[in-house]
């Protein structure tokens, strides 16, 4: 299972952009069923991808977050290399797709 970044500030976030090129975050809120059902199933898928690091925000305690990157609704997917977004998902997601997406990404950027 993949290891998850708890990310309580901005600066946390940005650090840890900084830090990992290949940066996953999953905004999320308190409050929302499809927030809690959706996020082991996001570390298990993952967990096939070595290289990519996740971080978990909670968009109520960190409410910049929503400004920083244009969040309207939560869950919130955030795939970004180098600190630059190349995959965004939000609300229902079809881990099928979502896994297509990655594997294409991630071949690129592993040439």
């Amino acid at each position: 299972m993949k290891e998850v970044y708890e990310l309580t500030t901005l600066r946390e976030i940005e650090n840890f952009l900084k830090d990992y090129e290949l940066s996953f975050l999953y905004i999320s809120k308190p409050d929302c069923s499809i927030c809690h059902a959706l996020l082991p199933k996001l570390k298990e898928l993952l967990s096939h991808y070595p290289l990519i690091r996740l971080g978990h925000i909670d968009a109520s305690k960190v409410e910049e977050v929503a400004g920083k990157f244009l969040i309207l609704s939560a869950p919130m997917m955030l795939l970004l290399i180098e600190q630059k977004e190349y995959l965004r998902e939000d609300r229902f997601v079809r881990l099928s797709l979502l896994k297509e997406k990655l594997d294409h990404i991630y071949q690129i950027y592993n040439e």
